[in-house]
């Protein structure tokens, strides 16, 4: 019911064309109703044959039945039309919510979610709604019409009897609510298993490379046939329900033709009830039974939408961990201080990341940050950026404390360049201008220059015209880490986040970095996680990051002369 009532409040939005798609459905079947009537009175003015009084009327009833086909033409395309406009139009929206919502959704959401599974529930599970809003619900209300119609149709035939034929709808309504008990648990599933599906599938494209290289090509697609296998099992389940609920429901729905057919000759020998009412009786109860039949069939179509609705709602119904305070204001004219106060992180509770955490850094310094593997140095960046909040301290930016700023005010004061480089599958211009979408093409072409890759791209047979592939598939390492700083340089943030960009390059390569970076230092505060002593051995400042805390602190000097962790780490890097 919760789901229901959310899916109306969604639906409102567009309730001017469900009233009229609604309004055409009526009319639908009034229309349907009446036109079997008109037709048995022209029938009937036929039998008793054709005189002049007789020949106006037939005229008559067939130029109603002409304006009642007519209408049924109009009305059938309203009922359609405004009734699909209106389902696709909340599809669209829907999806776009969806991909909004979680555009803004803490990157502790993703951790246990697939993208292939997110996916799915943008594109497939929203697509219920078409089938709920464009399908059920108008045939539903056809049904109820017309069932109502008939229901007073048979009444005034013959109440008795009228009443013997409802004796099975409460048997109906009954299975009905046991089959949807049954079966969405099914549907639920086949969403659920499609949604894996789906992120099984975006793994094994992304990953073809790897899959070719290792010869696993057969066992891929072995997996992938497991899964599809699983999906299958589960619709079919579903539907398996379904094939025995609807035959119910046409045997409970057949016995109350077995009581009008035995009441009803009861009637006709003890009471004054004709043969003929009879026989129209029966003939009518196909129009009673079709719809309660109909709703039997839409009530697995409802179980299916409802599946998919649940899911959407999921996502939509999740809140953010990382949100604007309601006093947030907007953090300006940042120079580019940075603190740390005693702060301390864990992902999950028990298992503590940083611990205690307190340094300062100056406006303009070059801060690097090293350490073993998995100590929280990029966890200490992305608590800069807000990607998540300490669970204890506090971070600041210019003596303010980030929490209490606008998220996007924050986040454009600091540009990030990453070790696993992202690039948009767009040209190379676009890349280095999706930092600033404002840019022109000289101030693009002046980023590239001061990342060291202005060279590299007019090598290229398009320049910065050039597509860069799926990931930028089509540069070098390299080129693609030369970019990402071109694109932050471009941004001109106060503070930029360099996470090993210098990571798996060649000699070459990493001097062009270097000089990068080089050109960035003294102009805005950097903060660089780094190995390599090219990257760091300038750096005004660093710290030795060791189960979770600093351990050393100083100038790349003072460190070396400690002879500790970081000393030990140079002189094992010379040796290799």
């Amino acid at each position: 019911m919760k789901t229901i009532l959310q899916l109306t409040k969604e639906a409102a939005r567009y309730k001017a064309y469900y009233l009229g798609a609604i309004l055409a459905t009526i009319f639908l079947t009034l229309v349907n109703l009446a036109a079997p009537k008109v037709l048995s009175q022209a029938t009937g003015a036929i039998s008793q044959g054709v005189s002049s009084d007789n020949l106006n009327f037939i005229i008559s009833l067939a130029l109603i039945l002409l304006v009642l086909y007519l209408g049924r033409v109009l009305f059938r395309f309203l009922n359609n039309y405004l009734a699909h406009k209106a389902a696709w139009e909340l599809v669209g929206d829907l999806r776009q919510r969806l991909y909004e919502k979680m555009q803004f959704m803490d990157l502790t959401f993703f951790h246990d979610k697939q993208t292939g599974d997110l996916m799915s529930r943008v594109v497939n599970d929203t697509r219920e709604f078409e089938l709920l809003y464009a399908h059920i619900i108008p045939e539903m209300i056809t049904n109820v019409v017309t069932f109502v119609g008939v229901l007073v149709i048979l009444l005034t035939i013959n109440w008795k009897l009228a009443l013997l034929t409802c004796c099975p709808i409460p048997l109906i309504l009954v299975s009905g609510i046991i089959f949807a008990k049954v079966v969405r648990p099914y549907f639920r599933a086949s969403q659920k298993v499609m949604g894996e599906l789906n992120a099984r599938l975006q793994d094994d494209l992304s990953g073809i490379h790897e899959i070719q290289a290792f010869g696993q090509q057969e066992s891929e697609a072995g997996e992938m046939r497991k899964a599809n296998d699983k999906q299958v099992a589960a619709m079919l389940k579903a539907l398996k329900a379904g094939a025995i609920f609807h035959p119910t429901v046409e045997f409970i729905s057949s016995t109350g033709t077995v009581l009008v057919i035995l009441f009803g000759g009861i009637l006709s020998v003890k009471s004054n009830l004709s043969v003929e009412d009879v026989v129209s009786f029966v003939l009518y109860l196909s129009l009673f039974y079709g719809p309660i039949s109909g709703l039997a069939q839409l009530m697995e179509n409802l179980q299916q939408a409802l599946a998919g609705a649940e899911r959407v709602a999921l996502i939509l119904d999740t809140p953010s961990k990382i949100v604007d305070d309601e006093d947030a204001y907007e953090l300006e004219n940042v120079e580019g201080a940075i603190s740390f106060e005693n702060v301390t992180f864990s992902y999950e509770k028990e298992m503590p990341v940083l611990d205690g955490v307190s340094f300062e850094c100056k406006p303009g310094m070059m801060l690097a940050l090293v350490g073993p593997t998995g100590v929280g140095k990029t966890t200490m960046t992305q608590l800069l950026s807000r990607f998540y909040d300490p669970t204890g301290g506090c971070v600041k930016i210019d003596g303010h404390d980030i929490k209490k700023v606008t998220l996007e005010s924050l986040r454009r004061q600091i540009s990030p360049v990453l070790q696993d480089t992202f690039l948009f599958n767009a040209t190379i211009a676009e890349n280095i201008g999706y930092a600033l979408r404002s840019a022109s093409k000289e101030e693009i072409i002046e980023a590239a220059k001061a990342a060291r890759i202005h060279d590299d791209i007019m090598k290229m047979p398009l320049g910065y015209d050039t597509m860069v592939g799926e990931r930028g598939l089509r540069l070098s390492g390299g080129q693609k880490q030369r970019v990402a700083i071109a694109r932050a340089i471009l941004r001109n943030s106060p503070i930029i986040v360099l996470d090993e960009a210098t990571a798996s390059v060649d000699v070459e390569t990493e001097k062009h970095i270097q000089d990068a970076i080089n050109e960035l230092a003294g102009h805005r505060t950097v903060v660089a996680i780094a190995h390599r002593l090219s990257t760091i051995q300038n750096a005004d400042m660093i710290l030795v990051i060791e189960d979770g805390n600093i351990s050393e602190a100083g100038t790349h000097d003072e460190l070396m002369a400690k002879e500790g962790y970081y000393y030990q780490m140079q002189m094992k890097a010379k040796t290799l």
